[in-house]
């Protein structure tokens, strides 16, 4: 064991030197099936056993890849588990789409879409522990990552808003939208808050969006 952790301290250092010094170029549809197929092994195995059943040597295995491979795709466990929760951001806006929240304000059909959104996580709570300290732990070298995971999270709510043109003040209002929700997400998954005041806290902080609105600046 000593010497397999050796072996991935070294290949995640290599990687991050690559990484540093140059920027990848776009994925070919084999290697974005490759990806596809790594980050799907990566929710499997956080939703068995949350964040420390997701190894990358057996990430690598069970998606048959091989451990460099795995490491120029992702540099760290940490880079892995941030890219899954915006994977799995990604496909519940699919999901949002297919069935558009229903409120008759801006503000509760954004409650909505985040409360669908949490108890969508609510169903796999190893994998959003998993992903949410993923998420807790990243420093600088992730930032691309956790930029994806910020920028799919903004299109949800935008999105339910039915807003393509933002201004700077609706802006605002999101990103404290945002950290409310992955802030209750934290509490919820810590044992501190219970779905209850979960939702009280996101309907309290959506009503930043009617008063962000330019009509209601006037």
């Amino acid at each position: 064991m000593p010497a397999e952790a050796k072996v991935e301290s070294k290949l995640e250092a290599k990687v991050d030197a690559g990484t540093a010094r140059s920027a990848s170029p776009p994925l070919t549809e084999r290697q974005e099936a490759r990806r596809r197929r790594i980050l799907h092994t990566s929710a499997q195995l956080a939703s068995r056993g949350g964040f420390d059943a997701v190894q990358m040597r057996e990430v690598a295995e069970s998606s048959q890849v091989a451990l460099g491979t795995l490491y120029r795709y992702f540099p760290s466990k940490i880079h892995l588990l941030v890219a899954t929760m915006q994977d799995q951001l990604e496909h519940m806006h699919g999901t949002l789409r297919k069935k558009p929240p229903s409120g008759e304000t801006a503000a509760e059909r954004v409650a909505e879409t985040l409360m669908r959104a949490f108890r969508a996580l609510q169903r796999e709570p190893h994998l959003a522990d998993a992903m949410v300290r993923a998420l807790t732990f990243a420093d600088r070298s992730v930032s691309p990552e956790v930029d994806q995971v910020s920028h799919q999270t903004t299109a949800i709510i935008l999105d339910a808003m039915g807003l393509a043109d933002p201004t700077a003040e609706q802006l605002s209002a999101v990103r404290v939208i945002e950290h409310t929700w992955h802030s209750a997400l934290i509490t919820w998954l810590s044992g501190r808050a219970s779905i209850a005041q979960v939702k009280i806290d996101i309907e309290t902080v959506c009503r930043l969006i009617d008063l962000t609105a330019p009509e209601s600046g006037a």
